[in-house]
């Protein structure tokens, strides 16, 4: 069980130190995502060789939960297969809005500390923006919005 405290002391330590942060010279997807309704604004670019995320980066500005989820995100994805990816994107974008249940079977490892975050309805399209722009640089889009309904990751989270 993911005590809030923990969730605490991740967010905030992916805020201040934030992995994979800067710009990708060598980008072979890029994406931009945008939050509207909080003004997070991301920029994603990966290196893809042979199915695999060889390297990637983001950068923008964005509040903490929305920038440590884009840093925990870069980590667990970087090296892996993008259907991996694939995998890890619909698995924590369920988590985030409590369709999957993090105490049974997944891939998500210490993605998890994101869990609680399907109980704040406004901070849920924080989490998940990263996912968004991760997916439509996967797909070769060159933007996401957690507004945006021809999204196939668009949730309605109450009044958000």
């Amino acid at each position: 069980m993911i005590t809030k405290s923990l969730y605490q002391e991740v967010i905030l330590d992916h805020n201040r130190k934030p992995r994979n942060y800067g710009t990708l010279g060598n980008a072979t997807h890029q994406a931009v995502g945008h939050n509207p309704l909080c003004g997070d604004h991301l920029d994603i670019g990966l290196r893809i060789e042979a199915g695999h995320i060889h390297e990637i980066a983001f950068q923008g500005e964005s509040c903490a939960i929305c920038k440590a989820s884009a840093s925990m995100m870069t980590t667990a994805v970087k090296g892996k297969a993008c259907s991996d990816a694939e995998t890890l994107i619909r698995e924590f974008r369920e988590m985030a809005v409590g369709t999957l249940n993090p105490g049974g079977p997944h891939h998500l490892g210490r993605l998890t500390v994101f869990a609680g975050v399907r109980d704040l309805p406004t901070r849920v399209k924080c989490a998940i923006l990263p996912w968004h722009t991760l997916q439509a640089a996967l797909d070769s889009v060159a933007t996401a919005s957690t507004e945006a309904e021809e999204d196939p990751m668009h949730v309605t989270i109450g009044d958000a």
